[in-house]
């Protein structure tokens, strides 16, 4: 307990930083999640193939991985940079790869959410004249997300648990990298382990239940 005392501040800050990740990644993913789904679901053959591929190789490629590549694939061979700064730019490489990994499952929750909707309603969309556009973003997309609150949720809580393993794609100090840092200098500690815990549960548990309240909120009534 004293050690958890000792070093709170240090692991403080660096769960800072992973909720700064979660929440930035959160809203890149639902962003680049809903522009996956429109091309998985778009009349255009070569969009819809794009799509396919991309989810599909994505989500079952390890996120440990993803990182890693961005760090030395992107970065240290291909010359991708964000910033000058070291710590800034293995901070934009993370969120570039977990946003793009967190967003295919986005992408399969939403077109979950489409598979909910009535063909009927898209049918009566272009009987009036609608694009595929507008239709997607006025009739669609609004009851797939209202559909898929909870699923969308899970995927956010999972985003967050996720983030502990940021310091894969470079040294960011995250929750994880400290308590790391700190067992090298003190050895194992428990109540460190529980603190941490204790801390991401304070997080995602608010997070699973709000999902779960908006979701029958919102509920579609068919």
């Amino acid at each position: 307990m004293d050690e958890l005392i000792k070093y709170g501040p240090q692991l403080f800050q660096g769960f800072l930083v992973n909720l700064q990740l979660s929440a930035i990644c959160t809203v890149l993913a639902l962003i680049l999640g809903t522009i996956l789904v429109g091309m998985r679901v778009s009349p255009i053959p070569v969009l819809r193939g794009a799509g396919t591929v991309i989810v599909n190789v994505v989500r079952n490629t390890p996120l440990t991985l993803l990182l890693a590549f961005s760090a030395l694939g992107l970065s240290d061979t291909l010359g991708l940079i964000f910033s000058e700064e070291p710590y800034d730019n293995a901070f934009w490489l993370v969120v570039m790869a977990m946003s793009i990994y967190a967003s295919t499952f986005v992408c399969e929750a939403l077109r979950a959410g489409i598979n909910t909707v009535p063909m009927g309603q898209a049918e009566a969309a272009r009987a009036v004249g609608l694009t595929f556009m507008q239709t997607l973003r006025l009739i669609i997309l609004p009851q797939a997300f209202r559909a898929v609150i909870a699923p969308l949720g899970s995927v956010v809580i999972a985003l967050i648990k996720n983030t502990t393993v940021a310091q894969a794609g470079g040294l960011l100090a995250d929750s994880a990298f400290e308590m790391y840092d700190i067992f090298d200098t003190t050895g194992v500690s428990i109540p460190m382990f529980i603190g941490i815990i204790i801390a991401f549960m304070a997080v995602t548990l608010p997070i699973g239940w709000f999902a779960g309240w908006l979701s029958k909120r919102l509920a579609v009534v068919r």
